[in-house]
């Protein structure tokens, strides 16, 4: 690999005269992390895409890129000349990123060098390059039967196999579970060691602390607060920055989060001996769930173990392969609602958001005003309504899914990594307004995460599926079971 750096003396991207990323003096250097943290919508992975030459034509850009001291035009998309052999891009959305028609093995094998020349030998690198990463089983698998986080290693696989010298990871984490994140630490630090550069976004600060080196603070599409992880995120000078750390599940203390006694209402779901398998893989057996008004379930376990699986059981998505279940009228209909790991994949792609949010209000008589004031309460906008869904980040999305589900005052939510693609801040004020109406309205929640600081902020009770058999399950704190 080179032992140069990589330099962009300052890159600006603007539409229509609005800022969306305005940095100065960004440098790369062999073998050391560089993370950018930041509220969504803050220019993270504007910036990302501009350092690679994919942004859309819309967009405006300038500035250049210096790689062994010669300059590449941000403004032409000369950067595309880098791709795999000396740029390459984990980008945030890899299920969207995949194709649907091809096998998993095939996709990786072609961003292997003299793919073109040898495919033998490319997809026997790629193969290795699965195995690595724990997906043997789903080499000839299509996209769509793999879980968010699998997708998520897909991605990562196809991105590095070029062995290109600077790797841009777009919120590499999300849908991981804690061993596969340590996993992908260990192979980040690998290519680090190699004398690679790296260039990370996330929301995850335990991830940019793990990754170490040097960390940038983006808000408004500017950097306000730079310098070593270990002093930014421990000792932060800037009022964002304290804000941002300030806002880890594990410091939030919301009224909500009562561990005192909670009598449980009626009951909503009764379901009793489920069991499940894809082939020989089994997720879970003689499972018995039973959930009931204002009940708090955390469902969770590694990438791929069945959470998702067992939440669309629980919610008459999907069906067992054994056992019965049950659900009260009022759990029926729209009174079940689900939040999806991908929130671009759940709407529609050439409405814009809001025919189709209006269109829910109507369907159900909902006064436009309360979809005004949920819009209010998770921070978005509402001119974004404006909008296709292409045409808003995930996270926006991802807010605003968590409004149309409770426009209709479900008794029953199931939220599939549903803040997985927030900011840290962003997601605190979206799961309080979450929260908050499900209090206000006794509704149960099953919380499917692989985020244990998340589900000890807000669930009674864990399922953990730990890879098949019984589940392991936590109960509430003893002073909720006492009313139980």
């Amino acid at each position: 690999m080179t032992t140069s750096s990589l330099r962009v003396p300052h890159v600006a991207v603007d539409h229509h005269g609005t800022m969306l990323a305005d940095v100065e003096d960004l440098q790369l250097d062999p073998g050391i992390s560089t993370t950018i943290v930041g509220e969504s919508g803050s220019g993270k992975s504007i910036l990302a895409h501009a350092l690679m030459g994919t942004l859309p034509r819309s967009l405006t850009v300038s500035g250049s890129l210096f790689l062994d001291g010669k300059p590449f035009d941000l403004a032409s998309r000369e950067p595309r000349h880098l791709w795999a052999k000396r740029l390459a891009l984990l980008p945030q959305e890899p299920m969207l990123a995949l194709d649907p028609t091809m096998r998993i093995i095939n996709q990786v094998a072609e961003g292997a060098r003299g793919f073109r020349t040898s495919p033998t030998t490319a997809l026997g690198q790629a193969r290795r390059a699965l195995d690595g990463l724990g997906l043997t089983d789903a080499a000839r698998s299509y996209p769509h039967t793999l879980s968010g986080g699998m997708a998520q290693r897909v991605a990562f696989a196809a991105a590095s196999i070029g062995g290109a010298d600077v790797l841009i990871v777009d919120e590499p984490t999300k849908g991981l579970d804690a061993a596969a994140v340590d996993h992908l630490g260990d192979l980040l630090e690998a290519h680090l060691a190699r004398g690679g550069m790296l260039l990370a976004i996330t929301h995850d600060l335990r991830f940019a602390r793990r990754l170490g080196g040097q960390v940038l603070v983006m808000k408004d599409a500017t950097v306000v607060e730079q310098g070593p992880v270990e002093q930014v995120l421990s000792a932060a000078s800037h009022a964002y920055t304290q804000q941002l750390v300030a806002a880890e599940p594990s410091r939030w203390r919301y009224p909500w989060q009562g561990s005192g006694p909670h009598a449980l209402g009626q009951e909503l779901v009764r379901a009793d001996a489920l069991s499940k398998a894809y082939g020989s893989n089994r997720l879970f057996e003689d499972l018995s769930v039973h959930v009931g008004q204002g009940d708090r379930i955390a469902l969770t376990g590694p990438s791929g173990a069945g959470k998702t699986t067992l939440g669309n059981v629980l919610i008459g998505l999907a069906s067992a392969d054994t056992g019965q279940i049950e659900w009260s009228a009022e759990a029926r209909g729209t009174g079940r609602q689900k939040l999806y790991q991908d929130p671009a994949l759940a709407f529609p792609r050439r409405v814009p958001l809001r025919l189709a949010m209006h269109d829910v209000c109507r369907r159900h008589s909902i006064d436009l005003g309360r979809l005004d004031d949920l819009l209010e309460q998770v921070g978005l906008q509402a001119g974004l309504l404006d909008r296709l869904a292409s045409q808003v980040s995930g996270g926006e999305l991802q807010r605003l899914a968590i409004v149309r589900a409770m426009l209709v005052e479900p008794a029953l939510i199931l939220a599939d990594e549903a803040t997985s693609r927030l900011d840290l801040i962003s997601q605190e004020r979206t799961i309080d307004c979450l929260m908050r109406g499900i209090d206000h309205t006794g509704a149960a929640l099953l919380l499917i995460t692989h985020d244990t600081d998340l589900a000890a902020a807000i669930a009674r009770e864990t399922i953990d599926l730990a890879g098949g058999g019984s589940p392991a399950r936590e109960p509430a704190p003893a002073s909720a079971m006492a009313a139980r």
